[in-house]
């Protein structure tokens, strides 16, 4: 009667035990296939110097628990990603917003690394050619000033 109370209670303790450090992932899948990211790059092309971009990366979850976005970091200070703090469902979508200053002039391409679920990571880049814009506004136009002289 011991021995079979034993076993019961080694049983018990080992699935307990392996309950505990299953983590967030179910047991068929790997970590970095739980976020999938639709594109991974964006070229925005020839952009105008002083216009700042915005490009939307769609992405799911095709885990069976939540996904959490712990951060989205930027290679530099001139790009700005934005994301969604609250976890992703099972089966659910969300997009990072990316956004580029377009302050220098030149090609440019930038790496976005998101970290997920504690520890993983993906990355994300955007790239273009920025362009420089004339320096002052349109021409003027002669006939515009010549119709405003006439209506005063």
């Amino acid at each position: 009667m011991k021995r079979i109370f034993l076993l019961t209670l080694a049983v018990f303790s080992l699935a307990l035990v392996r309950a505990q450090t299953a983590g967030p992932v179910a047991a068929d899948e790997k970590p970095a296939d739980v976020l999938q990211i639709k594109e991974l790059e964006h070229d925005f092309g020839k952009i105008p110097q002083g216009k700042p971009v915005y490009y939307f990366f769609d992405i799911s979850n095709t885990g069976l628990v939540p996904l959490k976005l712990d951060n989205v970091q930027a290679s530099c200070g001139c790009t700005t990603p934005e994301w969604n703090k609250d976890a992703i469902p099972a089966g659910g979508s969300d997009r990072i917003k990316v956004g580029y200053n377009a302050a220098n002039e030149g090609a440019f391409e930038k790496t976005i690394t998101v970290t997920y679920n504690g520890s993983q990571t993906r990355q994300i880049r955007i790239k273009g050619n920025v362009w420089k814009s004339p320096a002052g506004s349109a021409p003027a136009n002669e006939s515009v000033q010549f119709l405003k002289q006439q209506i005063q």
